[in-house]
């Protein structure tokens, strides 16, 4: 009984989340990176498939971290089913902390990942990526009405086998409605890079979603 109403609590906050719709036609917009007191400008393109492209910006890394956002922000408004994201795993009941958010503890495929659902959210994610544990702590969302988006949260990484520290960021994204679409207008970045606090502050304006090609 317990197994089946902690998968119930995790799929209907996976369901939750706000996604992109498979006519997602893609969109462009203009881009400022300000990284300190250096400041990049150029165009984005995020098409139809997600795939995103950096146009004009001629410093190689602020056209990489570009790209690393918009790419990372699209992998999370993939519509993808509960079943395909987690048909392999099961899931059982942590504890409830303080807040009132329920821990669940992932089984099967993804072993020894973690979440904490709170007011049908996940407010907690705890992963192993690529030989890496990532734990992504949620303080505040967007309510758009089609499903919520993370405002403010805080990322550490760590170690897998060591627990040592890899890194940590705190981030803070906001979103414009553009048609029928939630675009990521601004993401602001603050980290400790060689004991030194970075912000990275990436702003997007003039978006217009692509006409989707005719068929």
């Amino acid at each position: 009984m317990m197994e089946q109403d902690a998968r119930q609590l995790m799929q209907s906050a996976y369901e939750n989340r706000y996604t992109w719709d498979k006519n997602f036609p893609g969109y462009t917009a203009d881009v400022q990176l300000k990284v300190g007191d250096q400041v990049y400008r150029g165009k984005v393109k995020v098409n139809s498939n997600l795939s995103a492209e950096v146009i004009d910006v001629a410093d190689e890394q602020a056209k990489q971290a570009i790209q690393g956002q918009l790419q990372e922000v699209a992998i999370h408004r993939i519509r993808r089913s509960f079943e395909d994201t987690h048909g392999k795993n099961t899931f059982a009941f942590g504890e409830t902390d303080a807040t009132g958010a329920a821990e669940i503890l992932v089984g099967g495929k993804s072993e020894g990942d973690r979440y904490k659902v709170r007011n049908n959210e996940v407010c907690m994610v705890h992963r192993h990526i690529h030989g890496i544990v990532v734990t992504i702590d949620t303080h505040s969302s967007h309510q758009t009405g089609e499903g919520y988006l993370s405002h403010r949260y805080h990322s550490v990484y760590r170690d897998p086998k060591t627990g040592e520290l890899k890194g940590e960021q705190d981030y803070e994204d906001n979103y414009e409605k553009v048609g029928d679409y939630q675009i990521l207008s601004s993401r602001t970045i603050r980290s400790i890079e060689d004991g030194q606090p970075v912000v990275s502050e990436f702003s997007f304006s003039n978006i217009k979603l692509l006409q989707p090609a005719l068929v």
